[in-house]
């Protein structure tokens, strides 16, 4: 089980000593609600990551999810300050995610075109859009019932972290006991093997894009709900942020590898960096530095694992 989870126990050990290094060094780290903070701040990133994944795990790379992440959250702040109730206004955003990620998904898996040159279109189309209609004016005079749901603001976050650990978890359970999330990895794994045990690995990529969609734009409401203004630039280099924290999670760039628990690893990790460096009172143009060192620490923190797996194989076979 160890090396199975092998990069996972990684990033958890590399969260865990930054932590006691904080406690050590940083004590005001822990104080009031700064912990509380960091998590709803990191809510939103760690849904669009989940759908990152799913993709990730189908072989597959989706770019376009920072300009589609902005998109929903415009849609949904526009719907509420036309005078739509906060439910519609969800719907639509989960729709227009919803009808990209079918888009992507219609471009990859049916017409068989590269993932990063579909995705990457979407994300200047989409940004492009934005920018043309917006023009980086923000979302304003919304209705009280928009910001935090319409909740106090301490409910209201708590809210907001528990629905991103709910889709975290429940993910997670479909990926390890449902038969689509087998089909996942094993589409990620091996498409043509996958096909000839009847699975129908384009439908597995096109259902990944549109969940994928679908979670960019929950993970962009509860954003938007975070403040009083809808921004349409928030979701500006998210697709980086999201696709280096599922990385580090552990999830394989080439597919069928991977874990909802390594990605929501990934997500803390890097959200905790800036936050520490500011505490430790770390010179500002240190931070990309000291960001790649604890990354590259949490990716091989234990060692290579194809290399720990040849030599016990090696030891196997001398046994014999």
């Amino acid at each position: 089980m160890t090396q199975r989870y092998h990069r996972e126990l990684a990033v958890l050990a590399t969260w865990l000593v930054m932590l006691v290094f904080l406690a050590t060094y940083a004590p005001s780290f822990y104080a009031g609600d700064n912990l509380r903070n960091m998590l709803v701040n990191v809510a939103p990133v760690l849904v669009a990551s989940v759908g990152i994944t799913l993709v990730m795990l189908a072989g597959q790379i989706d770019i376009s999810i920072g300009s589609l992440f902005s998109l929903c959250g415009v849609v949904a702040g526009l719907a509420v300050q036309a005078g739509w109730p906060m439910p519609v206004a969800t719907m639509l955003a989960l729709a227009c995610g919803i009808l990209i990620g079918a888009v992507n998904g219609a471009l990859v898996a049916g017409m068989r075109l590269p993932a990063i040159v579909v995705t990457l279109s979407t994300l200047v189309a989409v940004r492009e859009t934005l920018r043309y209609f917006r023009e980086g004016e923000f979302v304003r005079n919304l209705p009280a019932g928009f910001q935090w749901f319409g909740l106090s603001q301490t409910t209201g976050q708590w809210v907001v972290v528990g629905i991103a650990a709910a889709v975290a978890i429940a993910t997670a359970w479909g990926l390890a006991n449902l038969t689509g999330g087998r089909a996942i990895y094993a589409t990620g794994s091996d498409a043509e093997a996958a096909r000839l045990v009847g699975i129908r690995p384009n439908r597995v990529v096109f259902g990944a894009f549109v969940a994928s969609g679908a979670l960019a734009a929950l993970g962009a409401l509860l954003n938007s709900v975070r403040f009083a203004d809808v921004d349409p630039n928030a979701g500006t280099n998210l697709e980086m942020q999201a696709i280096a924290a599922v990385v580090v999670g552990g999830t394989a760039v080439t597919g069928g590898r991977g874990t909802i628990f390594g990605t929501t690893l990934g997500v803390l990790l890097l959200a905790t960096i800036r936050p520490a460096l500011l505490f430790l009172h770390v010179q500002p143009q240190w931070e990309r530095a000291i960001q790649g060192a604890v990354i590259l620490a949490a990716v091989s923190f234990v060692g290579n694992p194809l290399r720990t797996a040849a030599k016990s194989s090696t030891r196997v076979a001398s046994t014999k």
